[in-house]
């Protein structure tokens, strides 16, 4: 029999060493939690209410007892009719002889021969063939019939343009009576042609001279210097061209007296 070696571990007395455990939490409500919890469970176990009245084998569902029944057919009035509201006529049989002999006295040769003569033929719809084929299309929508030249108002000037002459011819009168008002007042007085033309040669004279030093700036603005004097240029130039282009524009100017 064989011992296990010796050690101080095996000589020292062991003592026991018990660890005990918290005690577990415990609801006061698991009880009444637990009850509700089963009793809304077995509420859903079944399909509809938990009790069903079981349907009597006497009471069988019956062949097209859910359709929708026609209302009873009434009483018949002969043997194999029924009495319908609307009855389509009967056929007739192999004995019922019709009607003969039955005349009238209008004479349709005649009739249709005096229709015809006093109606008015018919006017064939005029056409053109625009192929070598043959295809045909409408003359009146193609352009080539002059419909707008028939017309009653042709040539003559629209109602609304009349109106519109109306209107210009009448301010032209009113501007002129102002001018004449002022022009006797003293307050105003008409540029003469020779006044005009020198105007505009002064004009055009300083343009070209904004212009050749326009021409000659710098191409790069890299300094605020040479962008206030190229701006400053391009503004005179506009004023000059805009006063060039009024004193082309018209021929009579008048100019207020100081």
């Amino acid at each position: 029999m064989e011992y296990p070696p010796e050690s101080i571990h095996t000589l020292i007395p062991r003592e026991e060493v018990r660890i005990e455990k918290p005690q577990r939490y415990t609801s006061r409500f698991r009880t009444t939690v637990v009850q509700e919890k089963k009793s809304s469970k077995d509420a859903m176990k079944t399909m509809g209410p938990a009790k069903v009245e079981m349907p009597s084998p006497d009471k069988y569902l019956q062949k097209n007892s859910r359709d929708n029944k026609l209302p009873e057919k009434k009483a018949s009035t002969k043997a194999g009719e029924h009495s319908y509201t609307h009855r389509k006529p009967d056929v007739p049989t192999r004995l019922d002889v019709p009607l003969m002999g039955l005349h009238s006295n209008k004479d349709f040769v005649k009739t249709n021969v005096v229709e015809t003569t006093m109606s008015e033929p018919r006017k064939p719809k005029p056409i053109y063939a625009d192929t070598k084929r043959g295809h045909r299309q409408l003359l009146e929508d193609s352009g080539l019939v002059p419909k707008y030249i028939q017309k009653k108002d042709y040539g003559e000037t629209p109602q609304y343009l009349n109106q519109r002459r109306e209107e210009v011819q009448r301010a032209q009168q009113e501007y002129d009576q102002y001018v004449s008002d002022r022009m006797k007042e003293g307050a105003m007085k008409v540029l003469s042609a020779e006044e005009r033309s020198s105007i505009m040669v002064g004009l055009k004279k300083n343009w070209e001279d904004l212009n050749r030093q326009y021409q000659g700036l710098s191409m790069v603005t890299d300094t605020i210097t040479k962008k206030h004097r190229k701006e400053r240029l391009e503004h005179a130039m506009r004023q000059l061209e805009s006063h060039i282009s009024m004193l082309e524009r018209y021929t009579t100017i008048y100019v207020a007296n100081d």
